[in-house]
This record gives structure tokens, sequence and C-alpha cells, in this order.
């Protein structure tokens, strides 16, 4: 593991290996670096890739803001408590990670919250980014209450009544319910491999980052005070599941017609996760950007 640190903030990231173009992947809500399947780590390898993964601030094994005030993540969309850091400071977190890899530019790819992080570090940072790949993510242009007419709030509801014992054993059951959540509805759900990412978030000594929602507050409650997406010059691609039964596909395609010449691929029988079944896919459209 490396420590990158942008000011007090210090971030965990893992040099997963390849040789080739530098690509950093960013996590969404709730979820540690440990969650990437390896699978797809070794097809991005194989694509000629050289990859990275970092915990952003507020989860896994990077600073958590304790004694900042917090909610819950709907609560802190609509603003009702003061953020505990903007989105810039989380687009900064980025640049501080290529700092500590020693990379002076890198490709991005960002699964949900992560697509936000990656899209605001490409308008923030643009000589750092080399492309931009968002996956399941709503568009920077949308702030506050704004994001909602991009999710499903029966989703949201749905996740917000699970219960679960404390220790391990919830632990584990709530990663896995939290995965059978986001699962492809037109591709198996592969419990076996999303049974090991939970428990190398847990056996690596990180608490359920899928059960903290007051860090998932703090994350989604950062507001964005920076450019539009509009100016982004950085070449993009957007991919979104077509059954993603969170981010509605609208999101990911106001985001492709908002960034000058931006690529939309939207997935058949795609959730708001990355089956094995479609890692060619996305490989082979991330070489071609």
């Amino acid at each position: 593991m490396i420590e990158a640190h942008n000011g007090d903030v210090t971030l965990a990231v893992d040099d997963l290996g390849g040789t080739g173009e530098p690509l950093l992947l960013v996590m969404g809500l709730g979820v540690s670096r440990y969650w990437w399947p390896d699978g797809l780590v070794d097809a991005f390898k194989d694509a000629g890739f050289h990859v990275a993964a970092f915990d952003g601030r507020d989860s896994g094994g990077s600073t958590h803001f304790l004694d900042a005030p917090a909610g819950n993540p709907l609560a802190a969309l609509l603003r009702r408590r003061p953020p505990a850091y903007t989105a810039e400071d989380m687009a900064d977190d980025t640049a501080a990670v290529l700092d500590a890899l020693g990379w002076p530019s890198a490709h991005l790819f960002g699964i949900s919250q992560g697509g936000l992080v990656a899209q605001r570090t490409a308008l923030r940072h643009p000589t750092r980014v080399r492309t931009l790949t968002s996956f399941a993510s709503v568009p920077s242009d949308a702030s506050g209450a704004a994001v909602l007419r991009y999710v499903r709030l029966p989703f949201l509801a749905r996740l917000a009544r699970l219960r679960f014992p404390d220790g391990r054993a919830g632990d584990v059951a709530a990663g896995l319910a939290l995965a059978r959540l986001v699962a492809s509805p037109g591709y198996p759900f592969d419990e076996q491999d999303a049974r090991s990412r939970v428990e190398r978030e847990l056996d690596a000594g990180l608490s359920s980052g899928v059960r903290d929602t007051a860090a998932q507050a703090r994350q989604t409650g950062a507001s964005w005070h920076g450019p539009r997406l509009k100016t982004l010059r950085v070449p993009t691609l957007v991919l979104h599941g077509a059954r993603d039964p969170l981010a509605r596909p609208s999101a990911g395609r106001h985001i492709a017609a908002a960034v000058p010449d931006a690529r939309y691929v939207e997935l058949a029988g795609v959730g708001h996760d990355l089956p094995r079944e479609i890692w060619p896919t996305v490989t082979k459209a991330m070489a071609q950007l």
C-alpha cells in the first residue's frame, strides 16, 4: 500500500501492477478499493493498462471525518447539514493520489460516486487526466435535490430498511445484500466473487463501509462549485446499465450530451455493477478511447 496526502487527509492507495498506460480506478459510495474484482483488474492489465486504486476520504483505509456532523445520504443531498468538505477537496484527493504514484497524468475509471469524483477531477485538473470513463454515475452538473431526478427512490428506501446484526457475520451479510441489490438482472449473480470482495475488505481490518451511513452522508453532501461539464475537453466515455436499479440511464445520457464529443454506451441487462460478461466490452471501449 502507498499513502497519498492532501493536507491533513491520508489516502490509502494500491499499485495493482501491469504495464502500459496508467489507469486509476475510483470506487463508489460506501465501499473500499477492495471491491474491485481481481478479474476486472487483470482484464485492464491485459488491455495494456498499469492499474492503481485508492480509497477516497471517508472510505476504506483513508481518513474518516468522525467528528464532522452527518445524517443520512439522502438528507445530505438536501443540504440539511453544513458539508464536512467540498467536492473540490475530493477531486484534489485524486490529484494527490496521482502524485503519490508518480504519475503526471492517468486515465480515470470511476463507478457510481467514483464516476462523479472522476468527472470533477477531469474538470478541476484537466492536465492530469488523459481520458475519463464514467460508469453508472450522475452528472457533475447536478447538485443537491437535483440529483434525485436521476435516482430511483424506491431503491434507496429498500436499502434503508435493511437490518443486520453487529459483528463480522452481519458485515458480510450487509455487503452481500448490497451486492445483490445492485447486481445486473441480465447476468448471473456471482455470490462467491461478491463474498470474497466483502471478506477481503474486512480481512484488511477495515470496518464495513456499507453500514457507515454517516460517512456516505458526508461524501454525498460535498458541494461542487467548479466548472460545468460543457467545459470538459478530456476524451470521455460514458457507460451506463440499461437496467440500473439505482441511477437512471438518463443520468449517463445527460453526461454524454453535456460533454463535447463524449461517447455513450448503454449496456443491455446491466445493473449498477460490472458483471464479468461485460469486461471485454468495457476494456475494448476504453482502449479505443
